[in-house]
């Protein structure tokens, strides 16, 4: 456990918190929520909050993934909806890479309840407030979080898509022309990676950018995975997005 982390059940979700004026997520200040990616403990991003430097107060926020998940060979982790771990597992080996983006995967809508809760949690019961808020996942939390924040009613201070995709394209890019324009936008892939094919990822950033929102766009030569050069940038942008937020 990560020194200061305090953990509970907000809303729906089981939260990860830390930073503050209390180091444990309390205080008034500017948060952001991060969500992992498919498979991964439900506390796998928590480090990063040790690492970046979003500015003094920030608090930091980690929801668990509603479901469990077998690896195999009596592995466990959690995910926001069920995948196919096997056929993404061959592609991958055989050099192929499935193109989502036409695709609605099946639980996004009971994932993306639960996460908005959770939020409504955090906003009543924490002082969460929602134009300080970033927020944004890796791999299949940048995919949930990107559902949320294009149909969200009130905009948030930021998303931070690291190593997502483009999925459900007829549902996100009338939501994206409606909620997108003036959002600002963090989209990070690897070059190389295996998983979630580069293309995906910048169809992402097309779609956004065309809708009218500030993305900044963040290639690497990595694979799925957060470099360095991410975690710089999403401190920055984290930093840009909260001194716009309280103009």
């Amino acid at each position: 456990m990560v020194p200061g982390m305090t953990t509970a059940t907000t809303g729906p979700l089981k939260v990860h918190a830390l930073g503050g004026s209390d180091r444990r997520g309390g205080g008034d200040g500017p948060a952001i929520l991060l969500c992992h990616g498919f498979g991964a403990p439900g506390d796998d991003l928590v480090s990063l909050a040790r690492v970046i430097d979003a500015g003094a107060g920030v608090r930091w926020f980690f929801p668990e993934a509603p479901l469990t998940v077998s690896l195999g060979y009596g592995i466990s982790g959690r995910a926001w909806w069920q995948l196919d771990l096997a056929l993404l597992q061959q592609l991958a080996m055989e050099g192929h890479a499935r193109d989502l983006s036409q695709e609605t995967p099946p639980g996004m809508a009971e994932a993306r309840e639960a996460l908005e809760r959770c939020i409504a949690t955090l906003e009543a019961d924490h002082g969460v407030v929602r134009e300080r808020l970033v927020i944004g996942g890796f791999s299949q939390g940048g995919m949930i979080t990107t559902e949320v924040a294009l149909h969200a009613e009130k905009p948030f201070a930021g998303l931070a898509v690291l190593s997502g995709t483009l999925v459900c394209e007829d549902r996100w890019k009338p939501a994206a022309e409606r909620r997108a324009p003036g959002m600002k936008v963090l989209v990070s892939h690897g070059r190389a990676d295996p998983i979630l094919p580069f293309h995906g990822a910048d169809a992402l950033r097309n779609m956004l950018t065309k809708a009218g929102a500030d993305v900044e766009w963040v290639p690497h030569g990595g694979q799925h995975e957060i470099p360095t050069v991410v975690v710089q940038r999403l401190a920055a942008f984290a930093r840009k997005c909260f001194v716009t937020g309280e103009r």
